[in-house]
């Protein structure tokens, strides 16, 4: 149970004086810096030991937390009087892709954009560069925002902590440039943190999106297995001829109009989870004359917090066997290869409410929520562990950016206003839980 906040006026001129400390310069100085670090999945230490030692220099007790020889966190600490509650300011700092055409390409495009490459470049008010917004713009607005509290000696009651974290996006561990450990994503090391000790009474995640998220989807992994029969082409027509490429062509063109079934359904709260056909094997590239015995694909189902993950499993096995059940000539099996929940934290949970307040004080207008999302993050590392957890983060890049808008744009170009707003609200929020006092409940 927590006392009322303190005085609000004292709260302003502490959020004010935080607020002086905040520049353009130093955020673009962190993104760049971020940028021009690479940091796979699974090879973010590099990154993340520069990153302790920003944590450091700006006056945190800061630490390397190794996870393995490649991959670690960065963590740090802001202590308080230790009267008041803690919060821990949290952001992934691995990219999606990797910035290495022998990985990325051909499936990225045909090509790497400037955008694609570990590689920074400042125009004007925008930084591009691989992962400059997501992760990376927004693990620099929760650099600064220790930054600029602790610049500010803010007298706090609670410890501030900070966890910037591998493995965050969702894959799992690649098998490049001789790595070998599979759970090196889907929050790796979020969980590691947490369960190495580093802990809160409240998080806050720094990910995409202008509003305040008290709840987002889970995720299940399916691999679908179309069996077939090994045949040639110059024997088509005089054996039985079973090709499991053109049947599972059936299944994913039936799944697909069933996705949009299973979001309708499942469309309520904040999210509308969605579902996609990802990645498709199937025979011999150097062997066209021949069909193989197995076709296989799979299938992102993301989750309702609403659903359990065995509940979205009999849903989807439901829909296979419906969809044999009208075409008879195939045969497959399948397996949930991956399940992590969705999550869910009061709306009424003091860090939610802090969060809010925040982002009314920047807008000037009441809290309107983003709805319909389908974007899964750390958040559900942090709730599942018991941390309640709002996410924050910034908006869409604008028509003044250096490129259009798509979706790797909106990953990999940073707008520095936007990033200086998402470190004010951090600052906001942490300020306003921080420094209240905490009674026995």
């Amino acid at each position: 149970m927590s006392a009322p906040p303190a005085p609000r006026t004292a709260q302003r001129e502490w959020t004010e004086a935080a607020w002086a400390r905040i520049s353009p310069a130093r955020l673009t100085e962190l993104v760049v810096g971020m940028v021009d670090i690479p940091s796979p999945t699974g090879e973010e230490a590099p990154l993340a030991r520069w990153l302790t030692g920003q944590l450091a220099d700006a006056g945190l007790q800061a630490r390397y937390q190794e996870v393995d020889d490649r991959q670690g966190n960065a963590v740090g600490r802001l202590r308080g009087t230790g009267g008041g509650e803690d919060l821990l300011l949290y952001a992934p700092i691995d990219t999606l892709t990797v910035g290495d055409p022998a990985e990325d390409v051909p499936w990225i495009g045909p090509e790497l954009r400037p955008d694609m490459v570990p590689r920074a470049q400042v125009h004007g008010d925008h930084v591009v560069g691989l992962g400059a917004s997501n992760p990376k713009g927004h693990g620099a607005a929760v650099v600064a925002a220790a930054e600029a509290i602790a610049a500010a000696g803010i007298p706090l009651r609670g410890d501030l902590v900070v966890g910037l974290g591998a493995g965050g996006m969702p894959t799992n561990g690649r098998t490049a440039r001789g790595l070998t450990r599979r759970n090196a994503g889907q929050g790796a090391g979020c969980s590691f943190l947490l369960e190495q000790g580093v802990w809160a009474d409240y998080a806050v995640i720094a990910k995409p999106g202008w509003a305040v998220a008290w709840e987002e989807v889970g995720l299940c992994w399916f691999e679908v297995r179309v069996r077939g029969s090994f045949s040639y082409v110059g024997s088509r027509h005089r054996m039985p001829y079973r090709n499991p490429i053109a049947h599972a062509a059936t299944v994913i063109d039936a799944l697909e109009r069933w996705f949009p079934e299973y979001s309708a359904r499942h469309t309520d709260g904040l999210v509308a989870p969605q579902g996609i056909v990802a990645a498709v094997e199937g025979g011999w590239p150097r062997m066209a004359s021949v069909t193989p015995a197995l076709c296989r694909f799979h299938v992102d189902l993301r989750t309702s917090p609403r659903s359990t993950p065995a509940e979205v499993r009999r849903e989807f096995g439901a829909a296979l066997h419906a969809i044999t059940a009208a075409h008879p000539e195939i045969e497959l099996d399948w397996d949930m290869v991956l399940a992590i929940p969705g999550t869910h934290t009061p709306e009424d949970a003091p860090v939610v409410v802090a969060a809010k307040d925040a982002w009314e004080e920047l807008a000037g207008r009441p809290h309107e929520p983003i709805v319909a999302n389908s974007g899964a993050t750390d958040a559900n590392i942090l709730r599942s562990r018991g941390l309640p957890t709002a996410r924050i983060g910034m908006d869409r890049i604008g028509p003044d950016a250096p490129l259009p808008l798509d979706f790797p744009s909106g990953m990999n170009v940073v707008d520095v206003r936007e990033a200086v707003r998402l470190t004010r609200h951090l600052v906001h929020t942490a300020i306003s839980l921080c420094t209240r006092e905490r009674t026995a409940p």
